[in-house]
């Protein structure tokens, strides 16, 4: 049977061909019933054909229907998504817990310890002392001094404002060290530890201020007594700047101070000190009645030290000989204190050196004969070699200078611009003696010392001097002394690597 023609044109509801394939239609019976119409009138090759451009057709539509119904798509997708995981969620199994956990209660009934009543009794009677410790304030008064120190005490308030001795303690500078002793809130002692009333005790004593109470009331009395040394050992390594790696190491600055002249003939500290340099030192603390003290520059002397510089390690050891005043020496016995020091001031900056410069004051190139070593006014000036004061006054543009002559030769060191001079003319001077203060004299912009070095009345460059001047020998019968000196001073040194590497300072 040849298959049926297709029709183009468009058939009206009446005649229309009825579709191919199965249709679902309504039967006589409650359901659906498929029909077969078309299907039946074609033969196999026609029913695959049609089936084929169904199949395409159906394609065709799936594949432009995001493009035509985007929205519709996009509300489908999300509902889908939307149902599976709130399906998931719907079935995820819930485990319940039935084992409801069992509380128990134990006790036991203990004796009474013998003798409490007693105890307690006698708790209530004892006394409780306390001690503080603190540093006086600028801004203490009686009242808030002893309240800082939890003391409520009215009759040790009105002591402390009424006594001329007991008054000392609010009266001049602050930081003064306190220590009170309480007795149920009360006043019992009251200790204050402070600088040595003479300025020559000030590296060797201090001043204690005793308050204490009695069945009478309250006494006080002060006393000069000696501070004690303690030997401590600190390293450490080079950051930004020598100071503040000895802060990092909890170093005292008199103790860098020494460290730095100690070191100034070997090292450059302006221009040479490097990243990562390292040094050890072995220094004297004081101490009072066992507190390390709180003014000055709480230390004593440098006993010995060491300071790598750029991979080339200096050290000193500090030996005095019978009869002679103390010194620096290498472990070879090489003195390390020259005939002149490097510098007038102990630790400074130059702020101009020994070359040609702009005058800030005469506004003009000229040779600066010299080096300027910027300073607060006041600051000390110390004669760097022994000699005799040659000009002590009043010099033109030098302000108050002072010219010290040195071994009767021909060299004559210069001191210029200073606020105070302290030496006369004739008068004989050792190395390191005060001479004089920084200041601002004669043509100065601002405090500061000029400092020269002449040679045969030439100027030479005061930088190259100290290195070059001869060096102190050890004689040969302190020798065999300083070697004993020198082995346990470099045992000490050698220690302090091996503390820093295990995160301890030694002290």
């Amino acid at each position: 049977m040849p298959a049926l023609p297709r029709s183009t044109q468009p058939s009206s509801p009446s005649t229309r061909r009825p579709p191919r394939g199965p249709v679902l239609g309504t039967g006589p019976g409650k359901g659906l019933t498929i029909l077969n119409q078309t299907t039946d009138r074609l033969t196999a090759p026609a029913q695959a054909s049609a089936f084929t451009r169904t199949l395409d057709r159906l394609e065709d539509a799936l594949f432009h229907l995001p493009r035509r119904h985007p929205r519709r798509v996009a509300a489908a997708v999300v509902a889908l998504l939307t149902g599976t995981a709130v399906t998931a969620f719907g079935v995820a199994p819930l485990t319940a817990t039935t084992a409801v956990p069992t509380q128990q209660l134990i006790s036991e009934t203990l004796p009474a310890p013998a003798q409490l009543a007693e105890q307690l009794e006698a708790l209530d009677l004892s006394e409780l002392q306390l001690h503080r410790n603190d540093l006086t304030r600028g801004s203490d008064t009686a009242d808030s001094l002893l309240r800082r120190l939890g003391v409520d005490d009215a009759e040790a308030a009105a002591f402390l404002r009424q006594d001329p001795v007991a008054r000392r303690v609010l009266e001049g500078r602050p930081g003064k060290m306190v220590q009170a002793t309480t007795e149920n809130g009360r006043l019992a002692t009251l200790v204050v530890r402070s600088p040595a009333e003479l300025s020559e005790q000030r590296d060797t004593h201090f001043t204690r201020l005793t308050i204490s109470r009695d069945a009478a009331g309250f006494k006080a009395r002060a006393e000069q007594a000696p501070l004690a040394a303690e030997v401590k050992l600190g390293s450490g390594t080079i950051t930004s700047s020598l100071f503040a790696a000895a802060d990092d190491a909890h170093i005292p600055d008199g103790v860098t101070t020494q460290l730095a002249e100690l070191f100034s003939t070997d090292i450059d500290f302006r221009r040479e000190l490097r990243r990562g340099d390292t040094f050890t030192v072995l220094y004297e603390a004081l101490t009072a009645d066992g507190e390390p003290i709180t003014w000055g520059s709480g230390a004593g002397r440098v006993l010995a030290a060491r300071f790598v510089n750029a991979g080339k390690a200096h050290e000193a050891i500090w030996f005095q000989e019978p009869g002679s005043k103390g010194t620096y020496y290498d472990p070879t016995g090489r003195s390390k204190n020259r005939v002149f020091l490097s510098s007038p001031l102990a630790f400074s900056r130059v702020t101009s050196g020994f070359a040609m410069r702009f005058h800030p004051i005469h506004k003009t190139w000229r040779a600066h004969l010299g080096v300027d070593f910027g300073a607060p006014t006041g600051t000390p000036v110390r004669v760097v070699g022994d000699g005799v004061v040659e000009f002590a006054g009043v010099q033109n543009g030098y302000g108050n200078v002072i010219h010290v002559r040195h071994g009767g030769g021909d060299r004559v060191t210069v001191y210029a611009h200073l606020s105070r001079v302290n030496v006369k003319r004739g008068q004989r001077v050792a190395q390191g003696d005060n001479i004089g203060a920084v200041g601002a004299t004669g043509w100065a912009t601002g405090p500061h010392l000029h400092f020269e070095f002449r040679v045969n009345g030439r100027q030479i460059d005061p930088m190259t001097i100290a290195r070059a001047s001869e060096a102190v020998a050890l004689s040969p019968a302190a020798r065999g002394r300083f070697n004993m000196v020198a082995r346990t001073a470099l045992a000490q040194l050698q220690s302090a690597p091996a503390v820093a590497a295990n995160g301890v300072r030694m002290e």
